[in-house]
């Protein structure tokens, strides 16, 4: 199935190689770069390694910091995962495993030593889950923006799951789940949706200004632009992927699926106005033209 939009987006491409040159400049400066894989892999290791060994470094933990200057992929090789996007990292670490620090409110994680991989069913649920969203025209937003999932706690059907991202270590994804791949995949392309808009808007020097504030009906509130905008961008996707799946589906998650989907659709429906004068804050075209493209195709659903 084609793709909502070209996720495969040349600024972010020169990012991912400047940033992953860059990183390993301050990490290995004496040593050659080793590649772990594809760049997306490489991209978001470099910044598990750097995360790791800055925090390392601040708490004076010097047998940590060692290991992320001797494992440039911060022991990424054998805890791949295949997937239908190429190898990907799939852990399931418990949420009181999840630091909080001064860099970021939000809780997160980084790839250390002790680090194993989730549990065989929590991998296939997550490789049926690539899969899925690769079949409905995901593939490349899942190859270069999920590379790290981190399944969180496991709830039922129609509880509120959370999940996050942090700018700080772009391509690692944050969520509860179901147990089910159809809506694990759906979360998987919000989240991945986020990092790549992230480094969509870094790569494209837009920065967005805070000045004007627009009505955000999933927050019920006035967020600025850069808020707004992620939402308008991600949800969006999330509604195009759920209706291209639910005919294909029945029962209980058949229904789940219905009524998000009426949902996103009411909510985004106040955003028209407000998303056509938020886009005129992002100066790069091709930008511009992919939220409004994914926008439009949301709201004819």
């Amino acid at each position: 199935m084609d793709a909502p939009v070209a996720f495969d987006f040349p600024p972010i491409n020169r990012l991912h190689r400047s940033r992953i040159a860059k990183i390993h400049s301050v990490t290995h400066p004496t040593t050659p770069p080793t590649p772990v894989g594809d760049a997306a892999l490489d991209y978001c290791m470099a910044h598990h390694v750097l995360e790791g060994s800055e925090t390392a470094a601040r708490s004076s933990d010097s047998i940590l910091f060692d290991w992320y200057v001797s494992n440039s992929d911060a022991g990424a090789t054998d805890k791949l995962t295949p997937t239908a996007v190429g190898p990907r990292i799939i852990l399931s670490p418990g949420v009181a495993d999840l630091p909080r620090s001064p860099i970021s409110e939000t809780p997160y994680y980084v790839l250390r030593p002790e680090t194993v991989q989730a549990p065989l069913n929590l991998r296939s649920i997550a490789a049926a889950a690539y899969s899925t969203a690769a079949g409905n025209g995901f593939a490349d937003l899942m190859a270069t923006h999920a590379v790290v999932v981190c399944l969180l706690r496991t709830k039922q059907l129609g509880d509120t799951l959370d999940s996050w991202t942090i700018t700080r270590l772009p391509g690692t994804v944050f969520l509860d789940h179901v147990g089910d791949p159809v809506v694990l995949a759906r979360d998987l392309i919000h989240e991945a949706g986020h990092n790549w808009l992230n480094d969509a808007l870094t790569a494209t020097a837009c920065k967005v200004s805070d000045d004007e504030r627009f009505y955000s009906p999933w927050k019920q509130t006035t967020r600025p632009a850069f808020g707004f905008l992620h939402a308008c961008w991600a949800f969006p996707l999330t509604m195009i992927y759920t209706s291209r799946v639910v005919e294909r589906t029945s029962g209980d998650l058949q229904r789940f699926l219905t009524a998000y989907l009426a949902q996103q659709r009411d909510l985004l429906s106040g955003t028209t106005d407000d998303h056509a004068r938020a886009l005129q804050l992002i100066t790069n075209d091709g930008l511009r033209a992919r939220l409004q493209a994914v926008h439009r195709q949301a709201l004819g659903l």
